[in-house]
This record gives C-alpha cells, structure tokens and sequence, in this order.
C-alpha cells in the first residue's frame, strides 16, 4: 500500500475547503494543498481574518486556524501541487447544464475534464485521483480515458469517494462520518488505491466505516442517497399544503409518522421548500440517467420531487400575494434570511431566490437580511435567473445588515431561513415597526404561532391553518 505524504485538492469550495482541512487536522504527517484558479478565494482562505474565510461552517475557522501555514495550504499554482501529489481530489463545481444536450438535467463535466487534462499533461509520476465532485455514473471511466491517453505513461488509478456532507453541520459530518464511501477497480491495483485511501480516513474513523465498492456503486450512491432524502422533504411538504386545508397540524403529523421506526423523524420538517448544491442538481442527474437508458416511468417518478419543491415554493409567494389583497406592487416585504438553510452562507438553489423573484414580477418591493450572505451574492442570485435587469433587481430588492430596519414600514415579513437568532428577536418591537396589519409568513416554522398572533401578527406557518 503506497503510503501518502503529499495531497492536492483542487476545488477550493464548499467541498474542499472544508474536508481537506479536517484531512490536515486529523494527519498531521500529511501535506495537503488546496489550489483554485480564483485568486480571489484562495486569498479569502488565506485571510488573517478568518470571518473572512468564504466558507462559513460553524467550527470551520477553528479547524483551519490550528492547521494553516503548518500541513494546510491554500495556493493557486495548480501544476505544482499536481506535481508533488501523491493522491489527488477533484472537487470543482458540477453544475446542472444549461446548453445542448442534457440541458436542465444532466451534469455539465467540463470542468472535471479540464482538471483530468490538466492532470495528465502535469504528472511525471503515478497517482491516485480522487473523485470528490458529485459526478453521474461512469465518469471515473471518461476521467481515466482521458489519463491514459494523454498522459506522459504515468500509471493513474481512479477513485470516487463522494461525499455526504450537510452544509451547517459539514465539519461534524467530517469528523464523525456516519461511513466514507469509497469505490474503484477491484484489480490489486484498485483495491490498494483504496486501501491507500481508507489508510487516510481511518486515522480518525473506525475501520468498519469506510465502504468500499466498486466504482459505478460509489457514484450512484450519491445520487441515490441525496434522492431519497430530497424525496422525503418533498412528501412531507406535500402534506403540508393538505395540512392547510384542514384542522390538520403538520408538526403533529410529523411527529406521529416519525415515531414510527420504519420511517423515522429525519427530513419530516415541512418548509418552504429545500435548496442547496446538492439535492436538485443529483435529482434532476438521475432523471437524465434514467431517460438515456429509456426507463421514462423511472425517470417521471424521481421528477416529480423536484415538481413538488417547485410547487411549494411557487404556493408559499403565491399565499403572500392572495393574503396582501391580491396585490404586492409598491409594497415593502422583509425577507428574514438568504441562505438555503441556517449556518451556512451557501445559497445555491435557495427558496428565498424564487420566492423573491416571484414577488419582484409583481413589483414588490423586498428587503433582504441574512446574517452570513454578502449582498454581492443576493445580487448575482437573482441576475442569475434572468428574469430582470440586474438594475430593476437593484431598484426593487434592496440589501441590509440590520433586522430591525428591514422591518421598518413593512407590510409583511416573510422568514426564508431557519436561522436560530430569528427565535430571540424582540418581536414586539418589530410588529411596531411595520405598517398595520402587519403580515408575517413562517415559511420554516420556527415561530409559536399563539404567541406572534398574541403580538398582533397576522401569521401565516406552513402546514397550519
């Protein structure tokens, strides 16, 4: 089993900002180096103020202090870090493809190939590489085309170890992996690759943690499990809006299901609806994988998750609109959070993005406060959709750091993000502030609704009538 002294990770994001610093914590042995292209956020990694780190994760910035500048680098010289490596991760963005063929569902890879490329025309010297991205299945096998094809004769072996992060709990989740997946050949030269690899992991992680599989397994896990747990948001947000109709509470029939043992609580909380990188992007990969092998019924059942996602985002604008007599032209609506989910400054597919742009269609006029998420990026979220000039998105939406202002004249506040300082707010205070009647929408159910109607609310939670 070779042993590994040097690694290089290439994707200084979400994923690998923060895995490859627990890596660095827990093997102190081992030189890990994180290159990126964009200057900008490996000179956010390599802040002396680490409130600046362009990842937040509670428990991150401690991780990176004790390990930084010892066996932890930050670095855009990418060729050299691939030189020196013994065992590489590939762990740059995987986005869902927005041209040509597969467009809205399948994984755009050009970037997994640029870093294959990349990789191949480097190397002098054999090594392990290291699928981190989330990939659909069989790109271990376009990956090591690519290396052996265009390579100097080195000898490279292809992994894929997936990872089963939650964004907000990612350095807990690292330290106390439920299990590592890790699949490849099962040649001996693949089973000592992921030998090599389990070594790593088992310096902090019991032995019978570690998964391995065979390649194909590993990659369709991932997919697979962030399905299920997409799937079960979805199901229970469906219930939701029955729960409205009725004298039904969602809270109580969440509760009742998730006692019992075959189903379980996990993912029973209804919302406004889930985000991320992760589960739409993996839902709509394994629709794609589905239609090209022709299994349509498959493919119509996994889509119909994200048509019901869809749906409660869509309903929970529309409620604001109906509950505001129709109209929300001209009116100042708060929004309480940015993020897709509390402790994390990630909002990629986030609720609050579609909501707000339902609202904006309607010439509302929004006010947006999330304690992590730079205006910047609320900004280039919403000119993303396309749906606006990004000056009407700026005359329209409007970006603060202080809650208690955002509240100011409002006719409504609605809360997109679960954030827990949300609960402690002097909510008598903000129900002052706002124009009467004064409108608020839970959207992540973290309100008692006896006591904010007790204020003077008109309060709206999902999945209650």
């Amino acid at each position: 089993m070779k042993k590994v002294t040097k690694i290089c990770c290439i994707g200084a994001g979400y994923v690998g900002g923060p895995t490859m610093s627990v890596i660095a914590s827990q093997c102190p042995n081992i030189k890990v180096t994180v290159v990126d292209i964009n200057q900008v956020r490996i000179d956010d990694w390599n802040s002396n103020d680490l409130d600046q780190l362009p990842v937040y994760e509670p428990g991150l910035k401690e991780i990176v202090a004790a390990s930084r500048g010892k066996n932890l680098f930050f670095s855009t010289d990418v060729d050299k870090a691939i030189d020196e490596a013994d065992l590489i991760f590939i762990s740059v963005n995987t986005p869902t493809k927005t041209y040509g063929k597969g467009k809205g569902q399948a994984a755009d890879l050009k970037y997994v190939e640029l870093c294959a490329r990349n990789i191949a025309k480097v190397a002098k010297n054999d090594k392990i590489i290291v699928e981190k991205s989330t990939l659909p299945v069989r790109t271990a096998s376009a990956i090591k085309s690519i290396l052996d094809n265009t390579g100097n004769n080195v000898k490279f072996e292809i992994l894929s170890n997936p990872e089963f992060l939650a964004e907000g709990t990612a350095i807990d989740d690292l330290l106390n992996a439920d299990r590592i997946l890790i699949g490849g050949d099962d040649t001996p030269s693949g089973k000592a690759a992921k030998n090599t690899l389990s070594a790593i992991y088992e310096q902090w992680l019991p032995k019978e943690r570690i998964l391995q599989t065979n390649v194909w397994s590993s990659e369709l896990s991932k997919l697979v499990a962030n399905a299920f747990l997409a799937q079960r948001v979805s199901s229970i947000n469906a219930i939701s809006a029955l729960c409205e109709k009725t004298d039904a509470n969602i809270a109580e029939v969440s509760r009742a299901i998730g006692t019992d043992s075959r189903i379980g609580p996990k993912f029973l909380n209804a919302s406004v609806g889930f985000g991320g990188s992760c589960f739409q992007k993996d839902i709509l990969n394994l629709v794609y994988i589905a239609r090209s092998y022709g299994l349509q019924e498959v493919a119509d059942y996994w889509e119909q998750v994200i048509i019901m996602n869809d749906y409660q985002k869509r309903r929970f604008a529309e409620h604001i609109i109906s509950t505001l007599y129709n109209t929300v032209s001209g009116k100042k609506i708060a929004f309480y959070g940015w993020a897709f989910k509390k402790d994390t400054n990630d909002t990629r597919e986030s609720a609050a993005i579609y909501v707000a742009d339902a609202l904006l269609d309607e010439q509302a006029e929004i006010v947006v406060y999330d304690p992590k998420v730079s205006a910047e990026q609320i900004y280039r979220d919403l000119d993303y959709l396309g749906s606006r000039s990004p000056e009407e998105n700026r005359r329209l939406l409007t970006v603060i750091s202080d809650p208690m202002e955002a509240a100011e004249n409002a006719h409504a506040i609605g809360i997109l993000t679960e954030w827990d300082e949300f609960k402690s707010y002097d909510w008598d205070v903000i129900y002052s502030k706002m124009l009467k009647p004064a409108f608020l929408f839970d959207g992540r159910r973290i309100l008692d609704k006896d006591t904010m109607k007790s204020k003077g609310f008109h309060y709206y939670k999902i999945g209650q009538s």
